[in-house]
């Protein structure tokens, strides 16, 4: 198992910065879903290639992931064309700059579609892209999130995808806020399990949530990390800290390091 930090959660910090903090605090990756304050699109990711091949690979910090917007789920025409050409760009980019894994979203089930129709479309758009993937030596990773937040929709999509160049991202926030303890999800994606996003939070009366530092949530983020660690699992658990989305939150300065701190108390007698 490694730990990677998301640039969500520090969305003020240069890419330069990204990388000098990351490798100060004792990260080994780096998931790109923020690059200097803006959230990547394939342009942004293209402009900025030098940058990205100077800062990370050939033995310096890992560049992991590429969190992409892209939601595989979509029934308007337009929208289903605009995130294809975007998957198929981002393929190519992680190619292009050794990073091994996409990060998608299932997206909303529009009004009027039903789940199963959701879940197919997904698994169309998964299957045909995931073969490209597998050429280029990349992984397409569908997380737990939005109307796919529950590991079993995930799943369910997933069982009709033939090609293993997609699989499971499990966001360790979503699926319990949805009522799925840690032994069903793990039952749900262990055989395709590619990612993990870690994160912690607090429910509010209202039902709403807050964000909260590793392991002073609600979440069994312990419990999900040891599990991982026990059963095997080799790839990476990312901090997503979600500083860009909820500005109110603590500072990178101090959520990072905390992130990294629980994680390998948590993992030490294991790792």
């Amino acid at each position: 198992m490694k730990f990677g930090m998301s640039t969500l959660g520090c969305p003020g910090w240069t890419l330069e910065r990204v990388a000098e903090a990351a490798r100060d605090y004792g990260y080994q990756g780096v998931e790109l879903r923020i690059l200097d304050d803006e959230v990547i699109t394939p342009a942004v990711v293209r402009q900025n290639k030098n940058r990205l091949r100077n800062l990370f690979g050939d033995g310096k910090l890992e560049l992991v992931a590429l969190g992409t917007s892209i939601r595989v789920s979509a029934a308007g025409a337009d929208e289903r064309a605009a995130n294809e050409r975007d998957l198929r760009e981002y393929v190519d980019l992680a190619h292009d700059l050794g990073v091994p894994l996409i990060r998608v979203f299932g997206g909303h089930f529009p009004p009027g579609s039903d789940e199963a129709a959701a879940i197919a479309r997904a698994a169309e758009t998964l299957e045909h892209y995931g073969a490209i993937a597998d050429q280029a030596g990349v992984t397409i990773a569908l997380e737990t999130h939005d109307d796919f937040s529950r590991s079993s929709t995930v799943a369910a999509t997933l069982s009709r995808v033939r090609t293993h160049s997609v699989g499971a991202l499990w966001d360790t926030h979503h699926p319990y806020r949805m009522g799925e303890d840690v032994a069903a999800v793990w039952t749900n994606l262990a055989n395709r399990l590619i990612h993990v996003h870690v994160k912690d939070a607090r429910r509010r009366p209202d039902g709403r949530w807050d964000l909260v530092l590793l392991g002073q949530g609600e979440v069994p983020c312990r419990e999900i990390v040891r599990a991982l660690a026990m059963r095997g699992y080799a790839g990476y658990v990312v901090a997503e800290w979600e500083k860009k989305w909820h500005p109110e939150i603590a500072d990178p300065e101090i959520a990072l390091p905390q992130h990294l701190a629980a994680l390998r108390e948590w993992t030490s007698d294991l790792l």
